[in-house]
């Protein structure tokens, strides 16, 4: 069925279905893998290992193929993992990171934490399994990439006519810039966490100036209570600069007609009620869980004449504010999304428009879900 021809409602429809195959075949899949490795069946094909008949025989990825066999060999110690499988509660990365602290004893509570829990929050289980004692402070400088070795040009003739072949290097090509390696950040054990992230000449100076500066409150330098103070005062920074938050909030003067600008009081009040999170509903009661790249959105649009006021301005990720932005305007008409100029101008544009009218609400109203997790405790921490 081609998916071009399919309304929204039958799309979403079919790529749950496909979704939920897909889990189904994964789970047919690692039974079948688990029973085929119990009979060793691998041999008989030709290949020395199921890995060996995974890749050659079946085409796997060898990531793809590692991690099925991971997690045959558990459904084998553990049947009840291949249930969790095909329920979709658990899967292959789960599985994965649990593989090794799985025992008679705990697999069921384990899975049971695990219910259809992120890689990070897994890996955060998995940390209080088996703590790590911290890692040790360290700066040193990475190794400079080497320039390629020119390559050599086998040169048979010249100007003059035939000659003996002679090896000739070609110009060297300009060195490529280092790889950088992702910053990580990985929990040790229960409220310790591994961060690491590569620096700039710069950076280190700074941070080599601070622990001078600091030896009196932080005699070792420790680069951790460092970054700490930093990110504090960043925060508090960034706090006062996307929502106003002040210890001493003063009174705000209402926003002067044909004006776009939000008053301070008005941000302060939206980011505490969303809980700097974006605050988009969907049809099915979904809330979005985005916590970045927020904007202040007008529930019913700047343009149809809305206030920048508490009860019509909330938080929205850049995605879904500029999604909201095309229910009223339309995609095809770009020119109206961005809702630029007064109000009377924009009336005056839209009755040329054989068709299109001025829509004073979007799919979403205002949010009444009740700030929870950790959105409302980093709330706190930034205004207090």
């Amino acid at each position: 069925m081609d998916p071009k021809r399919l309304s929204n409602h039958e799309l979403l429809a079919r790529v749950k279905q496909l979704a939920e195959g897909e889990r189904a075949a994964t789970a047919a899949l690692i039974a079948h893998l688990e029973e085929l490795d119990e009979r060793r069946l691998y041999l008989a094909e030709g290949c020395s290992s199921m890995f060996t008949y995974c890749t050659q025989i079946l085409h796997l990825s060898e990531h793809a193929a590692y991690r099925r066999i991971e997690a045959a060999r558990v459904v084998r110690r553990f049947p009840t993992v291949r249930e969790r499988f095909e329920d979709g509660s658990v899967n292959l990365t789960t599985v994965s990171l649990l593989a090794a602290h799985l025992t008679p004893e705990n697999h069921q509570e384990l899975l049971d934490m695990a219910w259809h829990k992120s890689k990070r929050q897994v890996e955060e289980l998995v940390a209080r399994l088996r703590p790590q004692p911290p890692v040790p402070t360290s700066i040193r400088r990475l190794p400079t990439a080497r320039p390629a070795a020119a390559p050599l040009e086998l040169a048979t003739r010249t100007r003059s006519g035939p000659s003996s072949p002679t090896l000739t290097p070609n110009p060297p090509s300009p060195a490529a810039p280092p790889r950088t390696a992702p910053a990580v950040v990985s929990p040790l054990a229960p409220q310790h966490y591994k961060v690491q992230f590569t620096a700039s000449p710069k950076i280190v100076e700074k941070l080599r100036l601070a622990q001078d500066l600091l030896r009196h409150q932080i005699p070792d330098g420790d680069p951790a209570a460092i970054f700490d103070r930093a990110l504090t005062a960043l925060l508090d920074s960034l706090a006062k600069q996307k929502f106003a938050a002040t210890d001493r909030p003063r009174g705000s003067h209402s926003t002067a007609p044909g004006s776009r600008h939000i008053p301070a009081a008005v941000k302060r009040a939206v980011w505490l009620r969303d809980c700097g999170r974006c605050a988009f509903v969907s049809a099915t009661g979904r809330r979005c869980a985005e916590n970045g790249f927020l904007e202040f959105h007008h529930v019913v649009p700047y343009a149809a004449g809305g206030k920048a006021s508490a009860d019509n301005i909330q938080l929205r990720c850049r995605t879904h504010n500029g999604y909201e932005a095309e229910l009223p305007f339309g995609v095809r008409h770009p020119e109206y999304v961005r809702e630029e100029g007064p109000l009377y101008l924009v009336r005056r544009h839209l009755r040329r428009q054989p068709g299109v009218g001025i829509v004073t609400a979007t799919r979403s109203g205002p949010s009444r879900v009740a700030c929870a997790g950790p959105g409302r405790s980093r709330l706190v921490d930034l205004t207090t």
